[in-house]
């Protein structure tokens, strides 16, 4: 036990409790014994304690007065009422005066150790035991990153390495994080050899083992559910990383039960005006300027890049043979959108409804500009925090729950996600050459071709072209682009940011989630 443990035992019987006091003490707890609620309230003052047990049923000051007493010396002391009774108007004026636990008597001193440690070293104990089972689990997790060989196996990989993420978070135990990152980066490295190797064989020859991407969404996981005819809305969150949709989970877990929950495949790059377009037209980008020539914008174009999202999605529906008139709605930072009530009016008038946030992908590049935002985001367990910090206080967050009440299902996913990025890659283009970070799309273009995936004929998987002799190329695992004129400035303003549009496990193994309203 690294820190003594305090404890302040308040019995108007407290002789006969003399054993469990000794056994305590034998396990290295200090005990402070009194007989009465005035001389606990005394301790109080004139010592701090770990944690508190109090009889309910004292002569004089009683246990339930005590309490008050101790709760406004000691606000954040742990405080065990031990009664005779579990006499209800008891319990809840308990419960109603903050009490942590409750024993009910007699008392064996095994239930006061479990007690002890439920309360102030529950979070000790978590650290190690999530500290031991993830070094258990490191071994077998690394062969199966150098083994993977499936789009199955690697949405199995980002899981349990998203799941190891969050729980070392919640515990104490730094030691661990950077054992982690380490081996998220060796998966990330393989992952992107894996994206390599197999996605122009994906997008030209339809083999058996492709993953779902993101054309074929709305047509694989979407259609099935609103045949069935229940009222759903498709909420499509911009940039949300599977990550921050485990983190969110609970928040609906109340109103919504989690019917399937499966990760699908962002295609390249994995930015808004590809994956997106791609998700609600059905089609590739190249399809898209070709059948659709109005509705495409390319990437050395000035005009807003997804502005056509409704015409290229109601297109998609009637191919697939859902004729019936939708509710879309775009939410943005600058277009707020209506009113809750005026959005539920609309949702119910409407089998189908479909909203696209641009929050999470808003804050993504606010920490970029912003230097409060960096601070507040400075890592991937941070900006997990601060999406939560914003669903929770949402308006989206008050709309899905009043739509749970009114039985409309949810179907939630994203057009891709983002991975901080860490080591610049030297690239030279011409004036037109595409501005983001983790992919380039242009004529002339000059780099290491060892360190990027290269695209030569961007037909060969679906891609447009602004010049008959443009490719693509596309950074990897934690690299971004960065140019040579100016390139310290450069480097230091985006390392470390968050961006998206190239291969990682972050960036393309995103969340579609069917739930159910309770």
């Amino acid at each position: 036990m690294t820190k003594t443990i305090r404890i302040l035992w308040a019995d108007d019987e407290i002789e006969l409790l003399k054993p469990h006091i000794l056994f305590l003490e034998a396990k290295g707890y200090t005990v402070t014994a009194v007989n009465n609620g005035i001389a606990a309230v005394n301790e109080s003052k004139q010592h701090i304690f770990d944690i508190i047990f109090l009889d309910e049923q004292m002569p004089g000051l009683s246990g339930l007065d005590t309490l008050v007493q101790i709760k406004a010396i000691c606000p954040e002391t742990p405080i065990v009422m031990i009664t005779k009774s579990e006499a209800e108007d008891i319990m809840e004026a308990a419960i109603g005066s903050q009490i942590d636990d409750y024993l009910i008597k007699p008392v064996n001193p095994n239930q006061i150790v479990l007690s002890i440690k439920k309360n102030i070293q529950q979070t000790e104990i978590i650290t190690q035991k999530t500290t031991s089972n993830y070094q258990q689990e490191f071994s077998q997790l690394g062969i199966l990153i150098m083994q993977a060989n499936t789009w199955d196996d690697w949405v199995e990989i980002y899981k349990k390495l998203t799941q190891w993420d969050i729980q070392l978070t919640r515990s104490k135990d730094r030691g661990m994080d950077e054992v982690l990152r380490m081996q998220h980066n060796e998966a990330n490295t393989n992952f992107a050899k894996f994206i390599k190797k197999n996605y122009c064989n994906w997008i030209q020859s339809n083999p058996d083992d492709k993953p779902i991407l993101s054309p074929s969404l709305i047509k694989d996981k979407v259609l099935p559910i609103i045949k069935s005819g229940r009222k759903t809305l498709l909420l499509v969150i911009d940039n949300l990383r599977y990550d921050h949709w485990v983190s969110i989970r609970p928040l609906l877990s109340e109103y919504y039960t989690m019917q399937e929950e499966s990760l699908y495949c962002s295609i390249l790059p994995t930015s808004t005006q590809y994956a997106r377009n791609s998700l609600f037209a059905g089609l590739m980008p190249l399809e898209i300027s070709k059948i659709y020539p109005d509705l495409w914008i390319n990437d050395e174009d000035d005009e807003q890049k997804n502005q056509y999202e409704e015409s290229l999605l109601v297109s998609q529906l009637k191919r697939l043979g859902y004729t019936e008139k939708i509710y879309f709605e775009k939410i943005t930072a600058i277009n707020p959108g209506k009113k809750v009530t005026d959005k539920i009016h609309g949702i119910l008038q409407h089998q189908l409804s479909v909203m696209v946030y641009n929050f999470v992908d808003t804050l993504s590049h606010a920490r970029t500009e912003m230097q409060m935002i960096k601070e507040l985001a400075n890592d991937e367990a941070a900006y997990r925090s601060l999406t939560i910090s914003w669903f929770s206080h949402s308006t989206l967050f008050e709309l899905l729950q009043e739509l749970s009440k009114k039985q409309v299902d949810i179907i939630i996913t994203t057009d891709h996600g983002a991975v901080r990025v860490q080591n610049p890659i030297k690239v030279v283009g011409d004036k037109n050459i595409t501005t983001n970070l983790r992919y380039k799309q242009g004529k002339a273009l000059v780099y290491n071709p060892k360190e990027v995936f290269e695209i030569k004929k961007p037909q060969d998987v679906s891609l447009p072209i602004s010049h008959i002799s443009s490719s693509y190329i596309f950074a990897a695992e934690q690299d971004f682009f960065a140019y040579p004129n100016n390139f310290n400035h450069y480097v230091q303003y985006y390392r470390d940011s968050f961006q998206h549009g190239g291969i990682s496990m972050e960036e393309m193994i995103i969340p579609c989630v069917y739930a159910q309203a309770k």
